[in-house]
């Protein structure tokens, strides 16, 4: 039944219903929204013609799309996300009475070549961390491009969450946070040394901007210079800009800096747990990537220094 020819303008009532309980009952980012609504309405698209008989949908049909997203060139991890976001569709329908049983239930992603996170080494870090500003005035976004990216190394947060602290999160008796996560689960996490000075530092700054925008009450930690709450666009961008200048040979992005945060913790503690609990993640399987990139980095130094780790290339 399916036929990729229909293309929708609009989204099914049914998607726009379930969008609209992600915003209101799980309260999911705006961020997270449009990755669900980009998804499902590709889905649509597929199934299509609008209004779209939900009941008629089966297995098959998912499987076909799934297929031919592959087909297209979608890369295997945003196929698992598409069914991902299929399977929470169906089980809301379900729980609304429309559905008996889940048609992506079991539909597998094509299995793709599974990439490790990538990580800037400690050294590295720190060298850009504590690189001198080369702007002049004191007020300038370097302050909060620094603040944005000590508090991304020393807690581990995702772009959302910290795109969406406010000042009152930070707690300043106890030099810690409290984030929404992921499900609307809140949790604390540490706040290091460095980073609260550069907090400090950003906070003296921020109040500055805000009166002279002369902008209303705003609670956000992060603001631009108009004194509304930086975007996580802006924020990528504000941050790979600031590496770029300091010479670093690859583009900064905020995953980069939670994936190296985690893999330095776990160098240095070997609590799977802790680190489990501090990024967030509700299943430790998660976590479990960062032991792969403990091991690979132990693999690597083996080969580089021990004598009989590699065979003669003429052999």
């Amino acid at each position: 039944m399916a036929s990729g020819a229909e293309q929708s303008v609009e989204l099914d009532p049914w998607v726009q219903r379930y969008l609209q309980h992600l915003m209101a009952e799980r309260r999911y980012s705006s961020h997270t929204l449009d990755n669900y609504r980009r998804d499902l309405k590709a889905l649509c698209d597929y199934i299509g013609p609008l209004p779209i008989d939900w009941q008629q949908v089966i297995g098959q049909d998912v499987r076909d799309f799934a297929a031919a997203s592959h087909r297209g060139g979608l890369a295997s991890r945003s196929i698992a996300r598409r069914l991902s976001a299929a399977r929470g569709f169906f089980q809301f329908l379900i729980r609304e009475g429309q559905l008996q049983a889940n048609p992506a239930q079991g539909v597998p992603a094509p299995r793709g070549e599974k990439k490790l996170p990538e990580v800037l080494d400690a050294d590295r870090l720190q060298h850009l961390l504590d690189a001198p500003s080369q702007r002049d005035d004191a007020n300038s976004a370097d302050v909060r491009e620094r603040a944005i990216l000590e508090l991304f190394y020393s807690t581990g947060l995702r772009l959302a969450e910290l795109a969406a602290l406010d000042c009152a999160d930070l707690r300043h008796q106890e030099r810690d946070l409290e984030v929404v996560g992921k499900g609307s689960k809140a949790r604390h996490v540490m706040v290091g040394g460095k980073a609260r000075e550069s907090l400090d530092d950003w906070l003296a700054v921020r109040s500055q901007w805000l009166e002279g925008s002369g902008a209303k009450r705003e609670d956000a930690l992060f603001i631009n210079q108009r004194g509304g709450r930086l975007s996580v666009r802006g924020i990528q961008q504000r941050i790979a800009d600031y590496a770029q200048r300091r010479g670093l040979d690859r583009n900064l992005h905020p995953h980069m800096l939670r994936h190296s945060f985690a893999t330095h913790l776990l160098e240095s503690s070997g609590d799977l747990r802790a680190v489990q609990k501090l990024l967030g993640h509700a299943n430790i399987g998660t976590t479990q990537i960062y032991t792969h990139l403990d091991f690979q980095h132990l693999a690597n130094t083996y080969d580089k220094a021990h004598p009989r780790a590699k065979r003669k290339k003429d052999d």
